[in-house]
């Protein structure tokens, strides 16, 4: 029987359309779950005010954002009775350290201890910074954010809630973003409409397995029966270990109803990419089925494809006005309404054209397992793990 190629032709066409036709569906129940997810969020849990366990914050540092001063004094402002803060360096000449020397200087009634130690334990010099940090905790609750983190003068009092149950292993924070430059401001408004959407449909499905570098709280014991800062220190997602391997444990992992503010530096656009590649392969390597599953929610991109391959059919045009109807619902909900994220209220009709950087990102993000992180050229390994290949390569060229 003879088949024509129109016929074939017509037929691949109509295959790939309802292929894409079936990814934007996904993607607007999708984004119809993560306005539900968003909109019950609790945002006003309950503080008890008798509840105030001494608690150790751990601050590593490398180098000093344009306002790192700003961030870390937010943590010595803490209307809180009884806390510490640990701040960590590896490098005796590191900028940070004036910085912490001024903050040591304009707070003396806090208690604030500053250690520089170039000690290694792994691939991660974050975490060895941290392992640094520890050794100097007064208190048996230890509460982790980057510096690049700024808080209110409530954050120790909520963010210590969950902790009351003694089930509660890790908890952790959404962030909004302050951005400086276009780069970073079409950055911000991808995490906050786009990936604490996935967060928030995640919490709301299942409990979250996983934490951020925005704030980790942990007890001292459960982070040693996981064992340690060691037992991350070879990790790019050291944060989302700290949440699995507790996890793991049989601890639960909260996400508080306390929002912290990340403070985005403006960087060059080939910077921003590099961190983005970075992190979507970094999320390949550790969820590999869930970085798959990406693809059911970027109904932005297959809708538009949908829109070409039909050639502009009724059928697509309507899927297209549906899809991206629902996925700037979601935007607003999540991102102004819930995380009140003025990089997202500012630049609201950015989100289709973040939508398909981040689409690109995405494909990026299926290949390769080298990366760049702080002039660093590194490899990603099994579950994450980082390989440091610069070293390697110069004990080659020396052998």
């Amino acid at each position: 029987m003879y088949i024509s190629p129109d016929s074939i032709t017509l037929f691949s066409q109509t295959v790939v359309a309802c292929l894409l036709f079936i990814l934007c569906i996904s993607a607007i129940v999708f984004y119809c779950y993560g306005i539900y997810a968003a909109i019950s969020f609790d945002h006003s849990s309950p503080v008890n005010p008798n509840f105030h366990p001494p608690v150790t914050i751990l601050k590593p540092i490398c180098g000093a954002e344009s306002e790192a001063y700003k961030n870390l004094t937010s943590f010595c402002q803490q209307s809180y009775p009884d806390y510490q803060i640990v701040f960590s360096v590896r490098n005796p000449r590191d900028s940070g350290i004036a910085v912490v020397n001024k903050i040591i200087q304009d707070f003396p009634e806090v208690d604030i201890q500053l250690v520089v130690c170039d000690r290694i334990i792994g691939t991660n010099y974050k975490v060895s910074n941290l392992a640094n940090a520890v050794n100097k905790a007064k208190h048996e609750i230890l509460v982790i954010a980057d510096s690049d983190i700024r808080v209110r003068r409530d954050y120790l009092q909520r963010v210590v809630q969950p902790l009351q149950c003694s089930k509660v292993g890790v908890v952790t924070c959404l962030y909004r973003s302050l951005a400086q430059g276009w780069v970073t401001t079409l950055e911000a408004i991808g995490v906050a409409s786009d990936f604490h959407a996935g967060v928030l449909v995640s919490n709301r499905i299942d409990e979250n397995k996983f934490a951020f570098g925005s704030t980790i709280a942990i007890r001292k014991h459960i982070l040693n029966t996981i064992g340690g800062f060691p037992a991350i220190a070879d990790y790019l997602a050291d944060d989302f270990q700290l949440g699995y391997l507790s996890a793991q444990a049989g601890y639960k992992v909260v996400l508080s109803d306390c929002i912290v503010e990340h403070v985005l530096d403006s960087c060059s656009l080939k910077s921003a990419i590099q961190r983005q590649i970075r992190w979507a392969r970094c999320i390949r390597v550790s969820r590999p089925w869930g970085y798959l599953g990406l693809l059911f929610t970027y109904g932005t991109v297959t809708s538009l494809l949908l829109l070409i391959v039909t050639n502009g059919s009724v059928l697509g045009w309507v899927t297209l006005t549906l899809t991206w109807m629902m996925r700037l619902i979601m935007g607003w909900v999540v991102g102004v309404k819930c995380l009140q994220d003025v990089c997202v209220k500012t630049y609201f009709l950015f989100i289709p054209l973040r939508d398909l950087i981040a689409f690109v990102i995405w494909c990026c993000g299926l290949f390769g397992n080298l990366i760049e992180w702080r002039g660093r050229q590194l490899r990603l390994g099994k579950n994450g793990k980082l390989i440091e290949i610069t070293n390697n390569f110069a004990k080659v060229l020396s052998s």
